[in-house]
Protein backbone atom coordinates (compact mmCIF):
# COMPACT_ATOMS: atom_id res chain seq x y z
CA UNK A 1 0.00 0.00 0.00
CA UNK A 2 1.24 3.46 -0.84
CA UNK A 3 2.15 5.62 2.17
CA UNK A 4 -0.07 8.65 2.47
CA UNK A 5 1.53 11.99 3.33
CA UNK A 6 -1.74 13.81 3.99
CA UNK A 7 -4.11 13.23 6.90
CA UNK A 8 -6.89 10.68 6.40
CA UNK A 9 -10.03 12.36 5.14
CA UNK A 10 -12.47 9.50 4.50
CA UNK A 11 -14.19 6.78 6.50
CA UNK A 12 -15.36 3.32 5.49
CA UNK A 13 -18.02 1.83 7.73
CA UNK A 14 -19.73 -1.50 7.08
CA UNK A 15 -21.99 -3.66 9.23
CA UNK A 16 -20.73 -7.22 9.79
CA UNK A 17 -21.56 -10.16 12.03
CA UNK A 18 -19.61 -10.28 15.27
CA UNK A 19 -18.26 -13.73 14.35
CA UNK A 20 -16.78 -12.26 11.14
CA UNK A 21 -15.28 -9.36 13.10
CA UNK A 22 -13.76 -11.78 15.60
CA UNK A 23 -12.30 -13.90 12.81
CA UNK A 24 -10.72 -10.82 11.21
CA UNK A 25 -9.40 -9.69 14.58
CA UNK A 26 -7.80 -13.10 15.13
CA UNK A 27 -6.00 -12.97 11.77
CA UNK A 28 -4.92 -9.36 12.32
CA UNK A 29 -3.50 -10.22 15.75
CA UNK A 30 -1.44 -13.09 14.27
CA UNK A 31 0.43 -10.64 12.03
CA UNK A 32 0.60 -7.83 14.59
CA UNK A 33 -1.93 -5.46 13.02
CA UNK A 34 -5.08 -3.88 14.28
CA UNK A 35 -8.40 -4.56 12.57
CA UNK A 36 -8.50 -1.31 10.61
CA UNK A 37 -4.99 -1.70 9.19
CA UNK A 38 -5.63 -5.37 8.39
CA UNK A 39 -8.91 -4.73 6.57
CA UNK A 40 -7.59 -1.69 4.72
CA UNK A 41 -4.47 -3.54 3.57
CA UNK A 42 -6.49 -6.58 2.44
CA UNK A 43 -8.99 -4.44 0.55
CA UNK A 44 -6.23 -2.39 -1.08
CA UNK A 45 -4.36 -5.52 -2.20
CA UNK A 46 -7.54 -7.00 -3.65
CA UNK A 47 -8.27 -3.75 -5.49
CA UNK A 48 -4.74 -3.77 -6.94
CA UNK A 49 -5.20 -7.38 -8.07
CA UNK A 50 -8.52 -6.63 -9.77
CA UNK A 51 -7.33 -3.45 -11.43
CA UNK A 52 -4.05 -4.97 -12.60
CA UNK A 53 -6.07 -7.59 -14.47
CA UNK A 54 -7.81 -4.76 -16.29
CA UNK A 55 -4.63 -3.09 -17.53
CA UNK A 56 -4.21 -2.86 -21.28
CA UNK A 57 -0.76 -2.68 -22.81
CA UNK A 58 -0.46 -1.12 -26.24
CA UNK A 59 2.46 -2.18 -28.42
CA UNK A 60 3.41 -1.09 -31.88
CA UNK A 61 4.31 -3.75 -34.49
CA UNK A 62 8.01 -3.71 -33.65
CA UNK A 63 7.34 -4.06 -29.90
CA UNK A 64 4.78 -6.81 -30.53
CA UNK A 65 7.26 -8.77 -32.65
CA UNK A 66 9.97 -8.37 -29.97
CA UNK A 67 7.53 -9.50 -27.26
CA UNK A 68 6.51 -12.59 -29.22
CA UNK A 69 10.13 -13.37 -29.96
CA UNK A 70 10.90 -13.35 -26.22
CA UNK A 71 7.97 -15.69 -25.58
CA UNK A 72 9.11 -18.06 -28.33
CA UNK A 73 12.75 -18.16 -27.20
CA UNK A 74 13.48 -20.82 -24.57
CA UNK A 75 15.08 -19.43 -21.40
CA UNK A 76 18.78 -20.00 -20.84
CA UNK A 77 19.37 -22.70 -18.27
CA UNK A 78 20.86 -21.55 -14.97
CA UNK A 79 20.97 -22.99 -11.46
CA UNK A 80 17.82 -21.20 -10.26
CA UNK A 81 15.80 -22.34 -13.27
CA UNK A 82 17.13 -25.89 -12.94
CA UNK A 83 16.13 -25.96 -9.26
CA UNK A 84 12.69 -24.62 -10.10
CA UNK A 85 12.10 -27.15 -12.85
CA UNK A 86 13.18 -30.03 -10.63
CA UNK A 87 11.00 -28.97 -7.68
CA UNK A 88 7.77 -30.76 -6.96
CA UNK A 89 4.71 -28.57 -7.57
CA UNK A 90 3.16 -27.49 -4.25
CA UNK A 91 -0.33 -28.49 -5.40
CA UNK A 92 0.74 -32.05 -6.21
CA UNK A 93 0.39 -32.86 -2.50
CA UNK A 94 -3.22 -31.60 -2.24
CA UNK A 95 -4.90 -34.92 -2.80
Amino acid sequence: MQPQETPKDALISIPIHSSTRDFIDQAAKVIGKDRSDFVLEAAYEKAQEILSDQTTLTLNNKQWDAFNSMLDTPPKMNNKLKTLLMAQAPWSEWR
